[in-house]
């Protein structure tokens, strides 16, 4: 289907709505009754809670232009669901802010270093789509401070941006190796790494994907050393409102989608002619031309052949933000694929 067809169809579909601003229902109350999907479709864009400036992950230039890891998933749920890698608002959020702006329906999903766990996923009526990103906890400290590992803290200042788990999972290696430190918190992560550069503190920690982002900012990164300890599991997703079965689904598949398109080497310079010649029948049910996953999650058929035309496929996404040729230089880790040594899996498309 064309563009202009996809743009046609969206613009009925409002109509079909009934208008409803002319009968007092704006797409928030939508979103909030349980109809995240229909509301974006209404809306003609997706409303993506993002960080409001983490390098790698979303940053906005002078000109109001977003990059970053993070975005570039937002950009491709709106092709997605949309047609349009274009139809997207990027809503910047701090920590604090994040869980209530969702759960008040002034953004349809977050996509912003959240770690997946049982309180969020249970206890405040939210779902997570997937795991978009691997991440644990870390340290930064200056190079000329000879510490090696961070059980040789004893007696320093941690920085730490409060009011998340970062802070509580540096509660617990304190506890458990019975450490003797003093502990500030900051609102943001950059409250915590201007503290950090103004002596306040002898270490910052916070996810080591953030670390590395924000030691970018430091007049010299090299300076600075991230310790090699690991002390939590993180794992960064998508999250959603809970109770919606078909946003969920629409929520996961997308991201699925990413991850099997490099799987199987479907690319955005290759998407078209793979979905006009492509043999694997797998490849050929993810791109809408078997059956009708789409249709089944409520969107085009060929939703897949939008998204990896807008933004590739999760590797090339991850190797533009963060990969070693970026500014971050991270290495794929666990966030290579399950053929490579990674955690990278998608369910089958069958």
């Amino acid at each position: 289907m064309s563009f202009l067809s996809r743009r046609r169809l969206r613009e009925a579909a409002v109509v079909m709505l009934g208008g409803l601003a002319g009968i007092g229902i704006d797409t928030g109350e939508l979103a909030q009754a349980g109809n995240t999907l229909r509301a974006i479709e209404a809306r003609g864009e997706l409303l993506c809670g993002v960080d409001g400036g983490l390098t790698g992950f979303a940053e906005q230039d002078e000109d109001g232009n977003w990059s970053g890891f993070d975005t570039d998933l937002c950009r491709a749920y709106a092709a997605a669901i949309l047609g349009d890698a274009n139809d997207v608002r990027f809503v910047p959020l701090t920590t604090a802010e994040r869980f209530e702006a969702l759960a008040d329906g002034e953004i349809d999903i977050l996509i912003r270093n959240t770690s997946w766990t049982f309180a969020r996923d249970v206890g405040q009526n939210f779902d997570f789509a997937g795991i978009a990103y691997y991440d644990g906890q870390g340290f930064m400290v200056p190079a000329d401070l000879g510490i090696s590992s961070a059980r040789d803290i004893n007696g320093a200042r941690i920085c730490v941006q409060g009011s998340t788990t970062t802070a509580l999972n540096l509660a617990d290696f304190i506890d458990a190796n019975a450490l003797n430190v003093d502990v500030i918190e900051y609102s943001t992560a950059q409250d915590g790494l201007d503290g950090y550069v103004a002596g306040e503190c002898d270490v910052y920690t916070n996810d080591l994907s953030s670390l590395a982002g924000l030691r970018t900012q430091l007049s010299q990164p090299g300076d600075h050393i991230l310790l090699p300890d690991v002390i939590s599991k993180e794992p960064l997703g998508p999250v959603i409102r809970a109770g919606e079965s078909r946003f969920l689904d629409v929520s996961r598949w997308v991201l699925f989608t990413l991850i099997a398109a490099e799987e199987f080497g479907v690319s955005q310079v290759n998407v078209i002619e793979q979905s006009e010649n492509a043999r694997n029948s797998e490849i050929r049910r993810m791109l809408g031309i078997e059956e009708n996953f789409g249709e089944q999650l409520g969107l085009e058929n060929d939703f897949a052949v939008s998204m990896l035309s807008a933004t590739g496929n999760y590797g090339e996404i991850f190797s533009r933000n963060l990969g070693q040729e970026s500014e971050l230089g991270l290495r794929r880790g666990l966030n290579a694929q399950w053929t490579e040594g990674g955690l990278l899996y998608s369910p089958p498309f069958r």
